[in-house]
Parts: structure tokens; sequence; C-alpha cells
């Protein structure tokens, strides 16, 4: 304590308070920059700080995980930004500037690498839609392999699903599609060498089907200058959707549940900015529903097995997603519904009536419309006029119609009508387009078609929100009597030919056979579906 009191009396002899003063300032700022210079010296040294970050995907796939390692010795992380729904502009002083740009059809040659980020990297412009983005894993900190200026390239691995009517791979990066060759290659990104065979057509499982469908290879993990590398000819700023027109392409029934609801819930998610590369091209099938194929895509379908050049993607979907169920969507499994379905379907082809009548005992005026469908080759009604004359004493306006490949046209009439009744077969497919609360009527030929039935029509319906009415006919009532003796197995036990085969059940009960309603019988029928419109 006397030297303190010794030191301090000498301090203050020697210096003014002024003097003190300066000096306590300078010896302040002194000891700060020895602090500074101490913190730059050892920095390098100490440990990297983890920091984790989770981002939801909008459409439930998968989880974006990114293990971002920050390090003081490098700021080559700092400018990375992973937006939603929007377009990344990297600018040379390291800041990043989002904009709501869309996306061009077609950009031009690549100058840059596009492994540095494992985005579609050109012009300076990293363009990838998120919302299909697979597991993504960066480890800026671990990771022996590096991109560009020490940059850690990212590992974006395919997204393949089998699922049980289908199987689809949705890829982002540089993707690139030879029709010629029919491959989908996903280029410079750090994934395993692997391959996977395609075929893009929604029915897993079914021999016949995918018999005509052409197989597609897909590969990841290959570099620029491996064997069957192609170099793009040209590049597409939109996603694109592979799809198949083989299989059962033509039958109505598949043309709706394997085609166009599968296209339906593929695509949607683009609103229109997205494009069809189609294998085995059907220009019948094309111009047919080509008001769903303009209303799901802003461009026209490309032929992509008669492509000469090498077609480059930011996202490419091989193969569609489907629900097991025929003619419908899970909504808990999908951000889409029938009911938004059939919403599109009316939106598209500018249908007017959206619930069917409202019958009420105060206001007998109106009447309900009944559609009888009509068939000229099998299963066909025998009578038919006499059946739209019986309809018409209970009330109900009738009209009588085939179906054709006028979508247009059949839409307009079927969505007209509140009551649409047919024996089983595709052309039924088209309660799609009948307005809510409407009834649907299937007629039951011989044979044991009850699965059918219930699959095919009865629970699609249901999600549709149609009303549902069966009439089965009996022995008498098919054509079938005519053909073979009433002891005949056909007759008499239809399960034994159905054990023969699908090709042997379809040759005689869905070939050979035509319909004459007992009119009598089939009248309770009639008369109920008023009963349900009164409801």
């Amino acid at each position: 304590m006397g030297e303190k009191i010794m030191y301090d009396t000498i301090f203050a002899r020697s210096f003014s308070r002024y003097d003190q003063k300066k000096l306590g300032y300078g010896a302040f700022l002194a000891c700060f920059l020895i602090a500074l210079s101490f913190s730059t010296v050892f920095k390098p040294y100490l440990g990297p700080l983890t920091v984790n970050k989770r981002l939801s995907i909008n459409d439930g796939l998968k989880m974006v995980r990114a293990n971002d390692t920050i390090s003081s010795n490098a700021t080559f992380f700092s400018n990375v930004v992973i937006s939603f729904n929007a377009t990344v502009e990297m600018v040379s002083d390291g800041s990043s500037n989002m904009s709501s740009t869309s996306r061009n059809d077609t950009i031009g040659s690549s100058t840059s690498s596009s492994k540095t980020l494992g985005f579609n990297y050109t012009n300076g412009v990293i363009r990838n839609d998120t919302r299909l983005m697979p597991v993504l894993e960066i480890n800026n900190g671990s990771s022996s392999q590096q991109g560009q200026g020490g940059v850690p390239e990212k590992i974006i691995e395919p997204i393949c699903n089998i699922e049980g009517r289908t199987e689809f791979c949705e890829m982002n990066g540089d993707i690139r599609i030879n029709g010629k060759s029919s491959t989908v290659l996903q280029v410079g990104m750090m994934t395993e060498n692997s391959s996977w065979i395609i075929g893009p057509y929604a029915r897993k499982g079914d021999r016949e089907a995918l018999s005509h469908v052409t197989k597609w290879r897909v590969k990841t993990g290959v570099k620029d200058g491996d064997n069957g590398v192609h170099q793009c000819n040209r590049y597409h700023g939109v996603p694109a959707v592979v799809f198949s027109l083989g299989g059962y392409a033509g039958n109505n029934f598949h043309d709706y549940t394997d085609i166009i609801i599968p296209l339906y819930l593929t695509s949607r998610r683009f609103n229109g900015e997205v494009k069809f590369l189609i294998t085995n091209k059907n220009p019948w099938w094309i111009n047919k529903f080509k008001t769903i194929l303009r209303n799901l895509s802003h461009y026209d379908p490309i032929d992509i097995d008669n492509e000469q050049q090498v077609h480059c993607f930011p996202t490419v979907i091989i193969g569609l997603k489907r629900n097991p169920k025929e003619l419908t969507i899970d909504p808990s499994r999908s951000p889409h519904s029938m009911k938004e379905f059939r919403q599109f379907l009316r939106t598209a082809y500018s249908l007017k009536k959206t619930t069917a009548v409202k019958l009420t005992n105060n206001n007998r005026k109106k009447q309900p419309r009944l559609l009888i469908l009509s068939r000229k080759k099998t299963r066909a009604f025998t009578n038919t006029k006499a059946i739209a004359t019986m309809a018409r004493t209970l009330g109900y306006k009738v009209t009588i119609a085939e179906t054709d490949s006028n979508v247009a046209k059949v839409a307009e009439t079927i969505n007209a009508c509140d009551v649409m009744m047919g024996v089983h077969g595709a052309g039924l497919t088209n309660m799609v387009f009948l307005p809510s609360n409407a009834i649907l009527i299937q007629i039951l030929p011989i044979g044991g078609f009850e699965w059918l039935a219930r699959t095919d029509f009865e629970e699609p319906s249901k999600d549709m929100n149609l009303r549902y009415l069966e009439y089965k006919i009996k022995t008498e009532e098919s054509t079938l009597i005519q053909q073979y003796p009433p002891y005949h197995e056909v007759i008499r036990n239809p399960g034994a030919i159905a054990k023969q085969g699908w090709d042997a059940f379809k040759a005689v009960y869905l070939q050979q056979q035509n319909v004459k309603l007992d009119i009598h019988r089939f009248r309770p029928i009639l008369s109920r579906a008023i009963e349900l419109l009164h409801e």
C-alpha cells in the first residue's frame, strides 16, 4: 500500500492533470490494438462454428438440410441464398439480388460452371425451382472435394419413387436429355454413379401396357467428358416432364386414369411454365386432348424420340405421379383433389353447369335431363328408343349420344345433363364432366363385372361428388343367350371363363355382349334418380 501511495505522488508531480488524462487514453488504445492483433494472428486456428438450418419444401417431398460451417479465413458462402419461387442473381460484389423474374424459355450457351452451387448456372443467373429440391446436404467445412474458389460442391440426389401404380424420378441441376438414346443424365453433381430404367407410363406392373412404352435410362454421377455425355444443344429455362403415350393410350378410361390425371398431378404446380417431352408420340391423341395440354403447359409438346439435339433443363420429372386407385386423387397425399381437377376441366372447356338441377314439389316445370350413352360395337343397348320413351314418361328430357374424339363437344353434352346412364365401359369415364350432385347409373352385363364396376366407376364417382346407382342385368337381358345354350359355361359359370385369363374374359363378355334392358325392371332405377334430385 505504501509503494502505491509513493507511486501516485511521483506520478502526480511529474505530469499535469491534462497530461495524465492523455496518457490514460493512449494506454487504453494501445491495449485495444494489442488485443486486436492477438485475435487476428490466432483466429484461423480457432474452431469453426456450425449452424444448422432446416427449410421446408412446399410440396412435402423432402426436407432440405443445410449444414453451414462459417470460418473466419473464408467468405465463400456468405452470398449463398436458397429461395423459393424466385430467381437468384449473383452479383460481382459478393451480395445477392433476389428478384421474382420468371424463367425464360431458352437460355444461351453456358459460360460458367454449373457445379459451383449445384444449380443450373447460366450467364450469371442461378435458375432452380426449389419446390422439387431433393434431400440436400451442404457441408462447407469438412468436404474434401472443393469447387471453384474453394466452394464445396452441393450434393443433389435425384428423388426416384416406386409407388403402387407408377414410378417417376425428379432431378435438379444440369440435366441433359438425349432422345436418340432415351437417356436422362444428371451431370456434374457429387453423386454416386447410379442408373435406373424407367417406363414413363403410370401403370407399373402391367406387362401388356408397358410392352408398348419406351424404356428410359436415368443416370447420375456422370461428368463432362465421360463416355456418352453429350454437350447441350438447347438450354431451357423451365422444367420438363417426360411421359409416354404408349400403353393403353387411345382407350378413354386409360387416357384419364393413366395419363391425364397423373399429368395434372405432376405438372399443375408449375402453372404452365413447364415443357412436355413426349415419348411414343401419338398425334391423334395429342390433337384429341390439345385443350387440356394447352392449359397445363404454355409450350408446344416436344416429340423427344425424334429430337437430334441434346436438350438441357434445370429440373426434369421423368414419369408421372398417380394415385393407386383409378380416376382418383387422394388429397391427403397431394395438394390437389378430384374436385379441383373437375373445376380445371370446366374452366378449360368453358362448361357452364356446376351443379345438377334441384327438383322441388312446388316447381314441376323443371325437368331433369337424362343422357343415354349409346355404343355401336359392343355392350350396346339394343332397345335405346324404348328406354328413352319410358324415361320421358317419368318426366325426363332425354338425350341419346355416343362419345367420340371431339372432347369439347362431349364435355358440353355431358355437362348439360343431370343423370347419365350407360353399360360398363370407357364411355362412362366422361362422368368427369358431369355437374356436382349429378347421378351416374352403371349397367352391369353378365360375366361378373362387380369388381370392375366398383373400382373403375363407383368408387371414383364419390370423390367427384356424384351420386351412384347400379343395375345388374339378368341373363335374359344379355344377347349372349342367343349365342350360347343355357348350359354353356359362358352362361352358367362366368367364373370359369375368368380363370382362363383376361383375354378370354374380354373376348366373351366385353366384345360379344350387347344389352336389351327389361324396361319394367329398370324403371325403378330411373325413379330413384329423380328422388335423389329432390334431396
